[in-house]
């Protein structure tokens, strides 16, 4: 392919703020057409990159080469399996599907067709996550023995929509949304989990959907990962702090990369994934000397390499940047977190 044309199926944050830029600056992709209906968003895929708008996804058929799902969740595996079905590669945003077994079944299906099927855990290539995997792989920490990350907001006034609104077909709420990011990163750094507890509420008035939750996981490597994802946070946590044996490292702050796409950024621009210094963590125990800690530059975040390794996979037969199994492997998860919050029981998984 000299170039890949892409079809992206929903205009809203995930598609406007994430996906669309990711692309049009990757190079031998082009973004050649949007399904959205919404008169403000057709005018603005045609201004912006030259795109197509079409209503539905059957019109994205000849249009492209890759498809690209950032629809609502519940939509994810059936837009998946249509793309599937027509002999076409796919990029879904984050969760996969509502369900394992909806993720299993599309994993079945792309092996069936041949074709590429990944998904847009695009935090994995957050800097400050990038950081602290570098220290664990390096040996800083020692022995990793607790693991806590954290997406916590102030948002006391709701927002609307499904994912605070939805009923449970719709997988609204924080625990699909950022709790797919805290699970996933939990996975990729301490690896398969063998029993979880989780405690999940709504806080604020007029939400139907998680708003407020925490996730405790236990390793099979008897490593303990404690995540939290809030709405309600009016004091934030460290973003990361990562205990072992040896040290232990504390990183305030988001990474940046969702911010300056907000604030239109280019994600090619120089310096586009850099941290700010007064963000950087530290490492250090708490018997040193403040000025014997180590203060530990944060990696830039690396979102483009998603999409540069789609174009690699796609093109050279490489490995998609995202394995699907992982994503079904957190589903797996966060259908046992949503167990334990129901029942207060912890969950065992095989």
């Amino acid at each position: 392919m000299s170039e890949i044309r892409v079809g992206l199926v929903g205009y809203g944050t995930a598609g406007a703020y994430f996906h669309a830029p990711l692309i049009h600056a990757t190079p031998g992709l082009s973004l050649a057409a949007v399904v959205t209906r919404n008169p403000d968003r057709r005018a603005e895929v045609a201004a912006k990159y030259g795109a197509a708008a079409v209503d539905d996804v059957q019109g994205l058929w000849g249009r492209c080469d890759l498809v690209v799902v950032a629809s609502p969740n519940r939509t994810h595996a059936s837009t998946a399996a249509a793309a599937l079905g027509e002999g076409l590669p796919v990029v879904v945003d984050k969760p996969l599907a509502r369900t394992a077994d909806e993720g299993r079944e599309l994993v079945r299906l792309a092996e069936e067709r041949g074709r590429m099927l990944t998904v847009f855990q695009n935090r994995r290539w957050d800097g400050d996550f990038r950081t602290v995997r570098h220290l664990v792989e390096e040996g800083a920490l020692g022995r990793v023995l607790r693991f806590e990350s954290r997406f916590e907001r102030w948002r006391p006034v709701p927002k609307g929509g499904w994912r605070e609104s939805g009923g449970p077909d719709e997988a609204p709420g924080l625990l699909y949304d950022l709790g797919s990011h805290l699970i996933d990163q939990a996975l990729q750094l301490l690896g398969p989990v063998r029993a979880v507890y989780c405690e999940s509420d709504v806080r604020r008035e007029g939400v139907a959907a998680d708003d407020d939750t925490f996730i405790a996981l236990t390793h099979a490597n008897g490593a303990r990962s404690h995540l939290w994802a809030s709405s309600m946070a009016a004091r934030f946590g460290p973003r990361f702090r990562v205990l072992g044996s040896a040290s232990g490292f504390v990183k305030y702050g988001m990474d940046v990369q969702e911010e300056r796409l907000r604030a239109g950024m280019s994600p090619d621009a120089p310096g586009f994934g850099e941290d700010v210094e007064e963000r950087w963590g530290v490492l250090g125990t708490e018997d040193q000397p403040a000025a014997e800690r180590r203060v530990v530059r944060t990696e830039p975040g690396a979102y483009l390499d998603f999409y540069r390794l789609v174009v690699a996979a796609l093109r050279d037969g490489g490995a998609p940047p995202v394995d699907p199994r992982s994503a079904v492997e957190a589903l797996t998860v966060i259908e046992a977190a949503r167990r334990s919050a129901s029942e207060g029981v912890v969950v065992t998984l095989d």
